[in-house]
């Protein structure tokens, strides 16, 4: 009956779990789905869909800083009639960028990077050729990084002012370990700026830097900014264990060394506008495993602001850090630079890059227990190349921590498994007396120092692991499409041939026949004979790396328990 009762506590708190999580999908705070706009017929003179023009209206660009050292709130403004005429100008061909990990286009028109292509991670690991696509110029799915100035008086290159490049081909040699690519342009007032991008071999990091000569008669003045700019995602929200995007944040992120990590919900910009003085910090649009954010030099004291821009296909959603105010003297030159990180949420990395932007990988409010267990898991990942064995190693690991504990909870099991006869001697001479037959089993329990509910303990202990692992295997990209052995060649999906449950359920049965059972009803002994198959048909739709740490606890706790009971019931001094 104890035994029962703990696994039903498992069925329960389990169950609870991802009612919660669904809960929260279906009910709770979700981002917005941009509607499909209706098809517009062809016209020949308009710029190609998939190639970005100044067609983003002026909503999208920040005020004139008024002079101050400090630049005031960026604000929303109406689209004037320039922008409006700008929508019409050809489309010009985007430059593409390719080292061994990245493959981008930049725009002319205002050197904003408007695809990005991350080449080490395709959407299936079947076809390595269709990789996962994060900036993108397409309507319904656009997402792009821009930065520009904008000047107290005077002009200024912003996000649409078109600038001038040498080629429109760039690939990282194989003997080289970065690749510049830079974009001029001049105004004819004798402003200069040349506006570089620096790719390095093996990194997710863009330097973006900017030089300002001054040719002119006049100071020039002016504010740099950077955003990031999407459309609300399209997540697929049919209900599985193993599509974590229904669960994953997806909205945008900001960190000061004040506030610390700070996130908000695209539904959420109108309620929780973000303006802030930030030094030291970072903006980002995250989502599930991936994430792009702009670092400004940790001394610049920036505005970070949120806006939401109208666009063709649904709102647009923005987030901008605007630099304070420089001016640059007749004759003279300036330098402004930040950084661009287009890529995965890889914990070892990303924490280097900027502080606090590790917290863009996001488990929630098990935090706490999956961050240590991630770091575990990644040491003994390095030990031994494959994270299907370093999950073996860390159940063994947490088997070995609880191992006083289960082996109180299994001498109870098996000292209650001798009392069995007795137990049944007293379910016969009470009959349907349920209170007398209670009464008399904690007499028989005290007496003989059997804690009939010691089996709960255990439970209660590894069910707050078990869902800290869960979202260990579906938010840390690094186990992203991980292979195992054999069968499983996916981690952080379900077992294609359904192995794993099955083992599981087999180790359940065999657990629960060296369980006692005294005292139990029908009714009970039906529930306990069902709980393996339930148990296999739940799991069968969990990520194997989740049921693969169930299977090798259930069967460890198998040969632990079968060991204590052969020496009860020898009559061994225990």
């Amino acid at each position: 009956m104890p035994n029962m009762r703990s696994f039903l506590l498992i069925a329960l708190l389990v169950t609870g779990f991802f009612l919660w999580e669904a809960w929260q999908r279906d009910y709770g705070p979700s981002a917005p789905v941009a509607p499909e706009a209706p098809a517009a017929p062809a016209d020949p003179a308009a710029p190609a869909a998939d190639v970005p023009t100044a067609a983003a209206p002026a909503a999208d660009t920040p005020a004139a800083p008024p002079g101050a050292d400090v630049p005031s709130a960026p604000v929303v403004a109406a689209p004037d009639a320039t922008a409006v005429a700008s929508a019409a100008e050809p489309a010009l061909d985007p430059i593409t960028v390719e080292t061994d990990v990245l493959r981008i286009k930049i725009d002319v028109r205002g050197g904003s990077v408007v695809d990005a292509e991350l080449l080490a991670y395709p959407i299936t690991p079947a076809d390595k050729s269709n990789v996962v696509r994060l900036f993108s110029s397409d309507a319904s799915r656009w997402y792009v990084a821009q930065s520009g100035f904008v000047a107290a008086a005077g002009a200024a290159p912003d996000h649409r002012s078109v600038f001038e490049a040498t080629q429109r081909e760039y690939r990282l040699p194989d003997d080289d370990a970065t690749l510049e690519v830079p974009l001029t342009w001049t105004d004819a007032s004798g402003v200069r700026i040349t506006k570089t991008f620096r790719l390095t071999r093996g990194s997710y990091t863009i330097d973006v830097a900017h030089r300002i000569d001054n040719g002119g008669s006049t100071p020039w003045t002016a504010s740099e900014y950077r955003q990031l700019q999407r459309t609300s995602p399209l997540v697929d929200r049919k209900f599985s264990f193993t599509n974590p995007e229904q669960y994953a944040f997806t909205g945008v992120s900001w960190y000061s060394p004040e506030e610390r990590f700070q996130k908000i919900q695209f539904d959420d910009f109108a309620d929780e506008p973000l303006n802030r003085a930030v030094t030291g910090g970072w903006i980002a649009q995250q989502q599930h495993y991936f994430f792009s954010a702009w670092i400004p030099p940790v001394t610049e004291n920036a505005q970070f602001s949120t806006a939401v821009v109208p666009g063709d296909t649904g709102p647009r959603y923005l987030v901008r850090a605007v630099a304070p105010t420089i001016t640059v003297a007749p004759g003279a030159s300036a330098d402004t630079s930040a950084r661009l990180y287009v890529g995965p949420k890889l914990q070892d990395y990303i924490e280097d890059v900027a502080d606090g932007l590790v917290y863009t990988v996001d488990y929630g409010m098990v935090t706490f227990l999956a961050s240590p267990l991630f770091w575990a898991l990644e040491q003994l990942h390095k030990l031994t190349g494959n994270w299907g064995w370093a999950i073996i190693l860390i159940t063994i690991i947490i088997k070995l921590l609880f191992f006083k504990l289960t082996e109180a909870q299994y001498k109870s099991f098996a000292r209650m498994r001798k009392l069995q006869p007795r137990l049944q001697a007293l379910k016969e001479r009470y009959g349907d007396d349920r209170q007398k037959m209670n009464q008399a089993m904690m007499e028989l329990y005290q007496k003989e120092k059997i804690n009939p509910l010691g089996g709960c303990l255990p439970i209660l202990v590894q069910i707050p692991v078990f869902i800290a692992l869960y979202w260990v295997l579906l938010e840390s990209v690094e186990l992203r499409q991980a292979p195992f052995i054999g069968w499983i060649q996916n981690l952080s999906d379900k077992d294609p041939y359904f192995i794993l449950p099955i083992l599981n359920g087999i180790a359940m049965y065999a657990t629960q026949k060296l369980t006692p059972t005294a005292g139990m009803d029908p009714m009970q002994a039906r529930i306990m004979q069902m709980m393996p198959v339930v148990f296999a048909i739940m799991f069968a739709f969990f990520p194997a790396g989740l049921v693969l740490y169930w299977t090798v606890n259930g069967v460890l706790g198998l040969a632990q328990q079968y060991v204590i009971t052969k020496r009860i019931e020898a009559g061994e001094k225990d």
